[in-house]
């Protein structure tokens, strides 16, 4: 029997408020005592933090495809770590698994059916990145991109992202530009940020939506308008983009991450003016879920880990300490 520490949902915040620390609690807890057939203990070695998760905080996610955290149960999600003992044929013990359906706790009896081997030498020993770029996030961005973003190389296409410093908007813009996007735009929330999409990772211009105007500064970075939105974001942000939006443009929907607090449904309502400019312009808005697309992954993670490695796509490292020191203010 081992004794880990896990982190539990403590209470909900409710359909419109903010999360806040006091909603989780870390505990200690009993793990095992013995292996089933088919299953494989595994140590933590990182967990992602996503947005949807503010979904899973309230009673009803909105979602038909996410089930809520439980009350006084350990919370789960993306995870990657390492076998410890195994009691499958498809698993030996000091191989690297991820999972969808990660508990967050140090060390965790998992059924094989739930994990993916991976790996290291496709991320040069950067395990991490199967959470990141070469995983969910990356995956996102990459299926985004290729089945609603219809870009094409040679079209002098401009591409605007919004949450573009986030783990699957900064895969989403580089994604954008090795297939053949003339501009790629990120909007983002601090100076900092920009200054690394830019410099860092190829993006053409980027916009902090704290500073100044967003429709002004998108028409300065977008001369020639906007033909392929990959929006995270949702609400004001994305009514300014879709305004200067050309004719026949197509808006990437994959998150509405401005709108999780809110008791809305998902996704949210538009206003009139946006509405009326979609129709009016004929750009194509549809939601899009990288699970529905489970049988293109492997070939995605493939071809993710070679762009990685060949620095074609650039992980956001200083995106992550920027991202660090601000949750530490």
């Amino acid at each position: 029997m081992l004794l880990v520490q896990r982190v539990v949902l403590n209470s909900r915040p409710g359909t419109d408020g903010e999360p806040v620390p006091g909603h989780f609690r870390v505990e200690e807890a009993i793990v095992g005592p013995f292996l089933k057939e088919g299953q494989v203990l595994v140590r933590t070695l990182f967990l992602s933090v996503d947005p949807y998760m503010r979904c899973r905080m309230n009673e009803d996610t909105g979602a038909e495809y996410l089930a809520p955290w439980g009350l006084s149960e350990c919370v789960d999600g993306g995870g990657v770590g390492v076998v410890e003992l195994s009691r499958c044929d498809g698993l030996s013990v000091d191989d690297m698994v991820t999972s969808f359906n990660w508990h967050w706790q140090t060390q965790c009896l998992m059924d094989e059916k739930l994990l993916q081997k991976v790996e290291p030498q496709l991320v040069d020993g950067h395990i991490s990145y199967f959470l990141g770029a070469v995983g969910m996030p990356g995956l996102t961005a990459l299926l985004g991109v290729r089945e609603k973003g219809h870009v094409t190389d040679g079209a002098n296409q401009t591409m605007v992202v919004s949450g573009a410093a986030g783990a699957c908007g900064s895969v989403a813009g580089q994604i954008g530009r090795v297939d053949g996007c003339t501009r790629v735009v990120g909007i983002c929330g601090s100076d900092e940020k920009c200054r690394v999409l830019v410099e860092d990772l190829g993006f053409s211009a980027a916009v902090n939506y704290h500073q100044g105007d967003v429709a002004t500064a998108l028409r300065e970075s977008c001369p020639n308008g906007v033909d392929v939105y990959f929006d995270n974001v949702g609400g004001p942000i994305s009514d300014a983009v879709i305004a200067q939006m050309n004719n026949d443009g197509h808006v990437i929907l994959c998150g509405q991450i401005s709108q999780y607090n809110k008791d809305v449904p998902y996704p949210p309502p538009l206003c009139d003016e946006t509405r009326e400019a979609l129709q009016s312009k004929n750009i194509t808005r549809e939601r899009f879920m990288v699970l529905n697309y489970m049988e293109k992954h492997e070939a995605g993670i493939i071809q993710l880990s070679q762009w990685v490695r060949e620095g074609q796509i650039k992980v956001g490292g200083n995106l992550r300490q920027i991202i660090q020191r601000c949750w530490r203010r």
